[in-house]
């Protein structure tokens, strides 16, 4: 299945003053939440970006909500073409896929995770990887009202945890330190704990520093996978 084309897809016109696009548009406002989180992506600052004054954006989009939801489409198209369909590969597979591709793609632009999880998630790209989601969980087994409640769970494991994990942060900026240094980081706080008046948590400090690993993301979801088999299992059976 084709990606659905995004906000930014559209031929860009000509903006006051010079050639511009929305794609360019997307392109800066991307590379500013990259470098400084949310707050570094107004308006403003897009429009220095490229160079052209703030009144030149307005020309393609109506206001910041507009730029904001061609970044989580596009973003959304990253994720869309790093785990294409393929009817072959069994249900549990693809969307353990999925949602490892939105891990991917989020790591790689924490900055716009805020916006991801604020933000409505309505567009094309948005609504192709819904549909992508329940026609895997609709293989599992499950029924169609079960496979729309089964994509919300799945949906806020991989956006939840990612937004945990960058409110961890002291700066939200791409590129994330190494997740093994994350994990050291938290097992320096946490070993702080006293044993005296927390031994349940003392005792598993290196578990609670790795909450922010890909181990533990997929520990989540495989465990929420499980659940999902039995629930198939049991409407067929």
């Amino acid at each position: 299945m084709d990606a659905a084309p995004g906000p930014g897809s559209r031929r860009g016109r000509r903006g006051p003053g010079r050639a511009l696009t929305e794609d360019a548009i997307v392109d800066a406002a991307i590379a500013l939440l990259d470098e400084g989180g949310p707050a570094a992506a107004s308006v403003r600052g897009i429009a220095t970006r490229v160079g052209v004054a703030p009144n030149a954006v307005y020309t393609y989009f109506p206001d910041k909500a507009a730029v904001v939801r061609a970044i989580v489409e596009r973003l959304l198209g990253e994720v869309a073409a790093a785990a294409p369909v393929d009817p072959a590969v069994p249900w549990r597979d693809g969307v353990e896929a999925l949602a490892l591709a939105v891990r991917r793609v989020l790591t790689a632009h924490p900055g716009a995770v805020p916006l991801m999880v604020g933000g409505p998630m309505d567009g094309p790209h948005a609504l192709l990887l819904g549909e992508r989601l329940l026609e895997l969980l609709g293989r599992a087994g499950l029924s169609p009202e079960d496979a729309a409640h089964a994509s919300y769970l799945l949906i806020v494991h991989a956006f939840g945890s990612m937004a945990l994990e960058v409110a961890d942060l002291d700066e939200v900026a791409a590129p994330l330190p190494p997740e093994a240094d994350r994990v050291a980081a938290r097992e320096g706080t946490f070993a702080a704990t006293p044993t005296e008046h927390f031994p349940l948590s003392a005792a598993v400090v290196p578990t609670m520093a790795a909450y922010v690993s890909t181990d533990q993301f997929v520990w989540g979801l495989r465990r929420i996978l499980d659940g999902l088999e039995r629930q198939a299992a049991g409407e067929t059976g």
